[in-house]
């Protein structure tokens, strides 16, 4: 293999490597929720720099596949969890 391929190859490794760094570094509180929205439940984990971040992540991403169009995202996005589990990373 040529050097410039060898070097390419590394490149990108550590430009992947620095990205899961600095996106994960920050991340010091997981949270794991659950919401039920028009009869419909979903849970989903997220992790963020504070539990309020992370909370609103997981909330978010559990409200996608229940909610459709962007009237219902909010509207989910505003109910209360049925169920939220938070521990510090």
């Amino acid at each position: 293999m040529k050097r410039s391929t060898l070097y390419s190859i590394a490149a990108a490794l550590g430009v992947a490597a620095l990205f899961f760094f600095m996106t994960t570094a920050r991340a010091k509180v997981k949270c794991r929720v659950c919401t039920e929205f028009r009869g419909r439940t979903n849970c989903a984990s997220a992790v963020g720099a504070t539990e309020q971040a992370a909370r609103e992540g997981a909330q978010t991403t559990a409200c996608g596949p229940i909610a459709s169009g962007m009237d219902e995202q909010i509207g989910c996005g505003r109910t209360q969890p049925t169920q939220v589990q938070c521990e510090s990373r």
